[in-house]
């Protein structure tokens, strides 16, 4: 069954189905959120609400949509209104140092070689837009016009926004490889 037949049928009230969207898009959807919050558990706590909001909120998916892009949405919304809720907890500083400590466990972080880190690096220097629009993009391999749609804009300014994250991310990226 395609993730559209299945959703309609979570929509319909056989929510046994969205045991089968679950194990189709829970890891995409973790590393997703993993990236955009550089950390895991609360990563894992997110990507749990946005099952629990498809559900909770089945109803508003339109017959004819596509899954991939509406579940995506969920989880931007997710992880959104996580951060207005606790918006006085945060700051805008992310420690680019401790980046790798919060993304990956001590044991896989022996695996990863200088070039991830500094990546992962760079990566936490761009504005949450950008960062965003790279994963979604180039870590999620989502087609531009799958990223306009999530974000309501149009093909163009998705291409123009994603080359000038890519540009900006190449210059933390030598910047910090020169330290």
């Amino acid at each position: 069954m395609t993730d559209e037949l299945l959703m309609e049928a979570v929509k319909n009230g056989d929510l046994q189905q969205a045991s089968a969207l679950f194990e189709r898009y829970n890891k995409r959807i973790f590393n997703f959120l993993a990236r955009l919050t550089m950390d895991r558990a609360l990563a894992e706590d997110l990507t749990q609400n946005v099952f629990l909001r498809i559900i909770k909120y089945r109803n508003s998916y339109r017959e004819g949509a596509r899954f991939q892009s509406w579940i995506y949405q969920v989880a931007r919304n997710v992880f959104s209104d996580h951060y207005q809720v606790h918006k006085n907890k945060f700051s805008d500083f992310v420690d680019v140092e401790k980046v790798s400590d919060a993304l990956y466990d001590t044991e896989d972080s022996d695996v990863l070689d200088e070039q991830e880190r500094l990546l992962q690096r760079s990566m936490a220097k761009l504005s949450d837009e950008q960062r965003e629009l790279l994963i979604l993009t180039r870590f999620q391999h989502m087609k531009y016009e799958e990223v306009a749609a999530i974000m309501d804009t149009t093909v163009a300014n998705i291409k123009v926004k994603v080359h000038r994250a890519i540009l900006k991310l190449r210059e933390h990226y030598f910047e910090l490889e020169k330290i």
